[in-house]
């Protein structure tokens, strides 16, 4: 397998060629020989014991198969010719859920015997196999589920060795029940015998259970007789329940398979509000769950791309393009609080029984067609996986709570994905991807990469593999960090990895990067510039061994540079070990911080006053700021008074926004850059783009080129007083960005020969700028490397800083 997750445009399974090894004393006879197989990869949690146990029998072979710490381990015997034919079998006819990497036998004495068994696991010794992630219920499980003559008719955690929990429930290696949260629901007859049945589905599924050995739901909710007492249980069907509190208005915790979920009726105006008030949400998008495909058909685009990556295994929430003309004939109603102002919405489909329960089976009293589905906490803070947690914490976000008694070993955050060019490009990688790991072009040393502060995600390396922990979130707050320990600790104890080398941002107030200096414990500590670390993630994904240097373009909001500015719009040449800084945009003064981030209006007004452009009053920025502030800010301008410079990509993108008068107040991070790019795919026949600045003969002092952002500025401001609407403006924005992509990489080459640019960093979530660059890139010989495997923005960090650091510490 290629791809960095199953269902994510790879093959399921890869074809390894068996390796062999022979010995005199082992040579087989002509009659029979014996064969100790070795399989490495997502082999454990999918059913790979029971195929290899059926593939034997059918092929007439004696001998065992068990789970180890380094994989699913066979010995076999039988006539040579089977023999060849079984081994290359395993992996060209592997379960689906499997990702075969290896396949090593070897020839040992023969045994005799007769049958083919399967073993109990063995333990002990370091863990080398892969865990499988969570995959959404199969297709089987799901017409079961609502089959009245089916005993697990109803049942909310029907699973099989194709589908359900793995990741978030496995506490230990090897993948048997009792390393699980399973271990505490003993199996009752029925499932026991289905287990241990080698031609039933769930032969050795280790979740298997139905209505009699658990787990079991049951429904909580505030006793209206108690107030202020703790929430009490709602008699009747759970899910009935639940459905009918949704149906009323009300949100309702769900316990999902990664954490709990905040639900509620997506049509009812009131209930979304009321739910966007709670959690502090702002106007950042609310995710929508439906029932079935069709259900959204009316609502957005929907292309082939799209429907495999909502129907597959992995299910994330896919970013959808609204039907231009609004929701046709039939569509659901969805609430405007849902995605206020937002063209695109977050859709998933069902991904666990539950789900599947919740909308309802036929003959069920209707219920809400769609359904919001966030994240269970309050916005900023991790996600609630603990039941006792989950009623206190969530007591002042819902009206009831729908939980079970299966325990969540790790909290996984939904996926989020959008499509770009025919391909899915994570905005966040997560629930169905995690753990599974992403292969790398070098061999590192076993090593831990923090990542960043914000998209936390930390990494795990060890010679050709890096393991990618599920989104951790914003590293604000305590209840995140110990998260982010918890985290590190699960990855460990399932790869087998120790490290002995950290790596970590640059930057100095990094809450990550001051854990991994507490933790050193005697080992190195490489600290890695963000950018650089971008562009290397970019690299090793795409295969590149780092012998030859890359153009990267790394584009975002923040990342502490070499002279203590804060980067954001560079352009290094790069490989693994090192990198100079080609060019970047001109700085320009940040006033207040992170003040400015959340007011694109005070950008706009700092870029405004670089560029030497007055601040008229019939420019919107000027128009939004308090006359009080308009002052003060001058003059924090004028006296360079907590003006960091910066040199942002992200920056100009919120100044802009706001130039333009789309958006002047940003509520969640990247709102306005967000708001600019919906803008600028209505800006229809735009004319030309402005155009950058690009000194070439006036480099700085460090011998990068710089793009001065003046003419654009002072282009979109002619633009705003001629009237000029701000979709034209965003659009001649953005072409603005991808020409100057085009210009600086092309400077590039002229200079030093190389022909691969990398585009990386969280502004390039931005489809729109992403393609054009690309294209026009492409159309001028270029190899363009763009991200398909790990985030471009820092939830794929962490994977550039292993690679650096192992690079410059020695792989």
């Amino acid at each position: 397998m290629t791809g960095g997750q199953p269902g994510a445009g790879a093959a399921p399974h890869a074809e390894e060629a068996p390796t062999a090894t022979a010995d005199p004393a082992t040579a087989p006879g002509p009659d029979g020989a014996r064969r100790r197989i070795t399989v490495r990869g997502i082999v454990q949690g999918v059913g790979f014991r029971p195929f290899v146990h059926a593939l034997a029998t059918e092929s007439g072979l004696s001998g065992h198969v068990s789970n180890t710490g380094e994989g699913v381990v066979t010995e076999v015997e039988g006539p040579p010719a089977a023999l060849r034919r079984f081994e290359a079998r395993l992996s060209a006819e592997a379960p689906p859920l499997a990702v075969v990497e290896t396949v090593d036998g070897e020839d040992i004495p023969v045994a005799g015997g007769t049958g083919f068994t399967i073993l109990p696991s063995r333990t002990g010794g370091p863990a080398r196999t892969l865990v499988a992630p969570d995959a959404a219920t199969c297709d089987a499980c799901v017409a079961e589920l609502t089959d009245p003559a089916d005993r697990r008719y109803r049942h909310p955690f029907i699973t099989c060795t194709h589908c359900g929990p793995r990741f978030t429930i496995v506490r230990a290696l090897p993948y048997d029940r009792a390393h699980t949260t399973m271990a505490g629901f003993p199996m009752c007859p029925r499932c026991a015998a289905e287990y241990a049945d080698p031609a039933d589905r769930r032969f050795h599924a280790q979740p298997v259970a139905c209505h009699d050995c658990g787990p079991r739901l049951r429904l909580l909710a505030d006793d209206p007789d108690a107030p202020g007492g703790p929430p009490r249980p709602v008699p009747g069907d759970p899910v009935a329940g639940a459905r009918r509190l949704l149906a009323a208005g009300a949100i309702v915790a769900v316990k999902g398979l990664g954490g709990y979920h905040l639900v509620c009726d997506a049509g009812d105006d009131r209930a979304v509000a009321e739910l966007r008030r709670r959690k502090a949400r702002g106007e950042q998008p609310f995710a929508l769950m439906a029932r079935q495909l069709d259900e959204v058909a009316g609502l957005v685009e929907i292309g082939p791309a799209e429907r495999a990556l909502l129907t597959g295994p992995v299910r994330p929430i896919v970013l959808l393009r609204r039907r231009p003309g609004g929701p046709g004939p039939g569509a659901p109603t969805v609430s405007e609080a849902v995605a206020p102002g937002c063209p695109d919405l977050g859709v998933m489909l069902p991904y666990t029984p539950l789900h599947h329960l919740l909308f309802g089976l036929p003959g069920d009293p209707e219920g809400p067609r769609l359904l919001v589905m966030t994240s269970g906490n309050v916005s900023g803070d991790p996600l609630v996986t603990d039941d006792t947690d989950a009623l206190t914490r969530l007591a002042h976000l819902t009206d009831a709570w729908l939980a079970h008694d299966r325990a969540i070993e790790v909290p996984c955050d939904d996926s989020v994905v959008r499509v770009s060019d025919g391909e899915p490009l994570y905005v966040r990688r997560s629930r169905g991807c995690a753990p599974y790991p992403v292969p790398l072009p070098v061999p590192v040393r076993p090593a831990l990469a923090t990542g960043g502060d914000l998209k936390t995600v930390l990494c795990l390396g060890e010679g050709r593999r890096a393991w990618l922990s599920a989104h951790i979130g914003d590293m604000d707050d305590l209840a995140t960090q110990l998260a982010f320990e918890r985290a590190g600790e699960h990855l460990e104890t399932l790869t087998g990895v120790r490290p002995r080398l950290l790596a970590t941002d640059r930057h100095p107030g990094y809450r990550t990067g001051q854990w991994a200096r507490r933790h050193t414990r005697g080992r190195p500590l490489v600290r890695v510039q963000h950018h650089h670390a971008h562009i290397a993630a970019a690299m090793a994904e795409h295969g590149l061994d780092g012998r030859q240097p890359v153009i990267g373009v790394a584009f975002d909001g923040t990342g502490y540079g070499d002279d203590g500015a804060i980067w954001g719009g560079e352009v290094l040449l790069a490989d693994y070990a090192g990198y100079r800084r080609f060019a970047h945009l001109g700085y320009v003064p940040l006033p207040g911080g992170d003040t400015s981030v959340r007011r694109p209006y005070r950008m706009a007004l700092a870029h405004l006053r670089a560029a030497g452009l007055p601040w008229t009053a019939e420019l919107p920025p000027v128009a939004a700021c308090p006359p009080d502030e308009l002052r003060l800010l001058a003059r924090q301008l004028e006296r360079d008074i907590n003006c960091a410079p910066t040199s942002s990509m992200g920056r100009l993108f919120d100044a802009v926004s706001s130039l333009a008068g789309i958006c002047h107040h940003a509520g969640y991070e990247a709102q306005a850059a967000a708001a600019l790019e919906a803008a600028a795919r209505a800006g229809g026949d735009h004319g030309p783009g402005y155009a950058f600045a690009v000194r070439t003969d006036a480099p700085t002092a460090g011998g990068a080129l710089v793009a001065d952002p003046a003419p654009v500025l002072a282009a979109a401001a002619e633009d705003v007083r001629a009237g000029a609407r701000p979709e034209r403006v965003a659009a001649r924005f953005h072409a603005a960005v991808a020409g100057l992509v085009r210009r600086v990489c092309g400077l590039a080459r002229e200079r030093t020969g190389l022909s691969t640019v990398a585009l990386t960093g969280g502004v390039f979530v931005n489809t729109l700028l992403a393609e054009s660059a690309a294209r026009t890139l492409r159309e001028d010989g270029f190899t363009v490397l763009r991200h398909r495997l790990v985030p471009p923005n820092d939830g794929g960090l962490a994977l550039g800083q292993l690679l650096v650091a192992a690079r410059r510490r020695g792989a």
